[in-house]
């Protein structure tokens, strides 16, 4: 037993480490001083987003951007609140370009129905996606105008982080959002994109078309982000790219309860079995396979006391590897975490996953008030 979990930890830090080594080779992008060139398509799907569209106009409105290169479109996922009524009067206000279209549910995912109508309705060469519960950063737009200028792009992911006041329940999520853009970047920086978000992501409209969009796994609820990231890199090998820039960061709100963290992760999970990287599928395998082995860790001191300090030791080192890990990530979102406050993340994280594995075996989850279930 004893060489079987040093097996799978040794795997584990020797990927951690890949990951750090990646997501330095990533050079951070600074957008100098381009003139802005490209026209962008803002999609952003929403439905009964009234609490947080607010915020996300706030933050549009101070986009550093020419209007005539910019459109934006929100489409209505069947919304039962007065989001509609909060788009309507910024379009009356706003310096840019807004069109409200209705989504129409022609497959199991409403939000790659929602920006595959969008981009029909589009009128630019460029599409940009982000979320209803996001805030986006004045020079968001800039940065990326230059980043493509400056680089053969048909796709770039940017980073995204979750705002957090400091409660348990956000502190966790932030850490968690944390250590998937350590992944998101560092599997860029070694030349095998794993992740990508949605809630920040751009690519050439004419690149979708020819991928034929998010055809072939329109059937899988979640998704609209990685398998179209799989399709892009796999017919643009050497023009997906990442944009690592402190001026492009997408900040988006947690979940308030425990419970929709848990449906948001099953929501994440119900994808994997689909994917077809197989480096993305080993490094979620091994994930579960070290945090299995975490929580038998206080089993095996007390049935296994003779190896007692190559217990504690690979507990240790665990939990040092998630800190440097992380670490270095917050250093490039400007946040501050401390070792102390990170110890109690392992055991929880690793229950967490234990639950989401086996509630994704079911596939069945809720999100925005609609029940999904697993194909």
């Amino acid at each position: 037993m004893i060489w079987a979990v040093l097996i799978v930890f040794a795997a584990y830090f020797i990927s951690m480490a890949a990951i750090v080594y990646g997501f330095k080779k990533i050079a951070p992008f600074s957008s100098e001083t381009e003139k802005s060139k490209t026209r962008f398509s803002l999609i952003i799907p929403f439905r009964n987003e009234a609490e947080n569209l607010q915020a996300l106009l706030e933050s549009i409105k101070k986009l550093k951007y020419d209007s005539e290169l910019l459109e934006i479109i929100f489409v209505n996922d069947a919304s039962e609140d007065n989001s509609e009524t909060i788009i309507f009067e910024a379009i009356e206000k706003s310096k840019f370009s807004i069109k409200l279209i209705q989504n129409k549910r022609i497959s199991n995912s409403p939000k790659k129905d929602a920006v595959t109508k969008a981009i029909k309705n589009s009128t630019f060469e460029w599409v940009v996606t982000t979320d209803a519960d996001c805030e986006v950063p004045e020079n968001w737009l800039k940065t990326l105008d230059a980043f493509i200028q400056k680089n053969n792009a048909v796709m770039v992911c940017g980073p995204v982080i979750y705002k957090s006041s400091g409660s348990f329940i956000e502190s966790f999520q932030q850490l968690d959002g944390m250590s998937l853009q350590a992944v998101t970047i560092g599997s860029f920086g070694l030349n095998n994109p794993l992740l990508s978000n949605g809630a920040n992501l751009a690519y050439k409209k004419e690149a979708f078309l020819k991928v034929n969009g998010f055809s072939g796994n329109d059937h899988i609820a979640s998704g609209d982000d990685i398998f179209l990231l799989e399709k892009m890199k796999k017919a643009f090998p050497k023009q997906v790219h990442f944009l690592k820039s402190k001026e492009a960061i997408v900040s988006t709100k947690p979940q308030k309860k425990w419970k929709d963290v848990i449906n948001q992760r099953i929501r994440w999970a119900s994808k994997t079995s689909k994917q077809k990287n197989t480096a993305s599928m080993f490094l979620g395998i091994l994930v579960f396979l070290v945090n299995v082995s975490l929580l038998a860790i206080p089993f095996l001191m007390a049935f296994n006391p003779q190896n007692l300090f190559v217990y504690i030791l690979l507990l240790s080192a665990k939990i040092i590897a998630d800190y440097l890990v992380i670490r270095q990530v917050a250093v490039f979102f400007s946040e501050k975490i401390v070792l102390w406050k990170f110890l109690w993340l392992p055991f929880l994280y690793a229950t967490i996953v234990l639950v989401v594995v086996f509630g994704s075996f079911g596939g069945n989850y809720s999100w925005k008030g609609r029940s999904f279930e697993k194909q």
